[in-house]
């Protein structure tokens, strides 16, 4: 699944990874593709409610491999449709429930309106987060499961609890698009950063000159919502 720019997000990693002395390759997973072997990160974006349906039974038959890969800490981005089926299910609004894998401790329920707009939130290891917000799925928390942020200005997760995302192990959801990573380098090179050390026992990062992702930045902290 690929809304509202998610791709951007494996752009990022692969011209992040290039300039941190790496040369990535890409494998691109569509259902009933053979899942790839050989993985370091794993990227996915948002889709629209049919487009959930249409990849669940793909999803659950290769949820088993994606649990081992996120329980050996394996890095993961999953962002909005993706984000809501890496948990245990999605209820629409109308009450059509799509199963999902339970790598994350979390629910999502339809709600009657739309969360739309600039997002921004505070987290412990990433700072402030930014991105765009489009949902009207409702996101509630495990007991087993940490949120990536507290809200700082949007809805979040369900516009009630002022959680954003959740994160288990290495692996991190988010409503955020925009797309979320060339705003938030430090969240990419956080997964390259696990990836490398995962495979090769180090990282070693080079000094990248991330001026334009700080003026984006800027520009987008001053948006209204």
């Amino acid at each position: 699944m690929n809304i509202y720019g998610d791709w951007g997000n494996v752009l990022t990693i692969l011209r992040r990874a290039q300039w941190h002395g790496y040369e990535p390759v890409l494998h691109e997973y569509n259902p009933g593709d053979a899942f790839p072997q050989d993985v370091d990160i794993v990227i996915g974006g948002g889709g629209q409610d049919a487009g959930q349906d249409k990849i669940q039974a793909d999803l659950l038959k290769i949820g088993p491999r994606l649990h081992e890969l996120a329980d050996n800490d394996t890095p993961m981005l999953v962002i909005c449709g993706l984000y809501q089926l890496f948990g245990r299910f999605f209820r629409t609004k109308d009450g059509h429930v799509i199963k999902g894998i339970g790598v994350f401790d979390i629910e999502t329920h339809g709600g009657p309106e739309r969360m739309i707009g600039n997002i921004v939130t505070k987290s412990s290891d990433f700072g402030e987060i930014i991105g765009y917000e489009n949902h009207s799925g409702q996101t509630f928390l495990g007991s087993s499961v940490q949120p990536l942020g507290n809200v700082i200005k949007g809805a979040g997760n369900n516009g009630q609890d002022e959680y954003e995302g959740a994160r288990y192990r290495h692996v991190i959801g988010s409503y955020m698009h925009g797309s979320l990573l060339p705003k938030n380098p430090a969240i990419a090179d956080w997964l390259l950063e696990k990836a490398a050390i995962k495979r090769y026992g180090d990282f070693t990062p080079t000094v990248i000159e991330d001026r334009f992702a700080h003026e984006a930045r800027k520009v987008a902290l001053n948006r209204p919502r």
